[in-house]
């Protein structure tokens, strides 16, 4: 999810290639209604070109060194409110105790590789991701759990900062989300609000309150980019 600089350059009139450079700070890093871990770097480094974009993002803690590594790399389309994409998920810890990125043995890698389709509806927009390869988790029967995951967003604007309310559903059971069944596992409440430092620059703050019902934890997410 800093320091951001995003630019475009236009490679003719009518087509354009955009190059986004982004790195977010936050004081903990909640993914889904998960815990992964302490305050953060999360850079991002992204190219798209008529719908269809590659990105590689990663998250690396600041204040903990006992923190998990992530690099993840996205192929994704979009047309109109459709999207598709597919993910692959690196963590330094994992079936590798080595924690080897090029290591993608099926019952050896970090690697977790996610499929995901979502419509944005204009007033709400939902997405569904599953795991389809590499170290997914296991279901109550102890087999390969396809560990998947809906949400459901509703953006709105209230006193002049936009808002976004999330909530988050595992449909099968799957030690990766620590579900034993359907389970609510994320809901919601961000808001971010531009702060203007000048006429051309500015600094996005924003605040989430997460709460994780099937683990009964909650959490305070603060954290800022730097865009010009």
């Amino acid at each position: 999810m800093g320091l951001v600089l995003s630019t475009t350059a236009l490679a003719q009139e009518e087509d354009k290639i955009e190059t986004t450079v982004s790195a977010d700070f936050v004081n903990q890093y909640i993914w889904r209604g998960l815990d992964l871990g302490s305050a953060a770097v999360q850079p991002t480094l992204g190219l798209g070109y008529k719908g269809l974009s590659l990105t590689a993002w990663g998250s690396y803690g600041v204040t903990n060194p006992d923190d998990v590594k992530e690099f993840d790399l996205t192929l994704a389309y979009g047309l109109g409110g459709l999207n598709i994409g597919v993910t692959d998920y690196w963590f330094s810890a994992g079936l590798d105790e080595r924690g080897r990125y090029f290591k993608y043995d099926a019952h050896g890698t970090n690697h977790v590789f996610e499929a995901n389709i979502g419509y944005d509806f204009g007033p709400v927009a939902l997405q569904w991701f599953t795991n389809f390869a590499g170290n997914d988790g296991v279901n109550n029967d102890g087999e390969r759990a396809y560990s998947s995951y809906l949400e459901a967003a509703v953006p709105f604007q209230l006193a002049g900062v936009k808002w976004t309310a999330t909530a988050g559903v595992v449909p099968f059971a799957t030690t990766t989300y620590a579900a034993d069944g359907f389970a609510v596992t994320n809901l919601a409440l961000k808001a971010v609000k531009e702060i203007r430092v000048t006429d051309s620059f500015s600094i996005p703050v924003f605040g989430q309150l997460v709460a994780n019902p099937c683990a009964q934890k909650a959490y305070l997410v603060f954290g800022f980019s730097l865009q010009p």
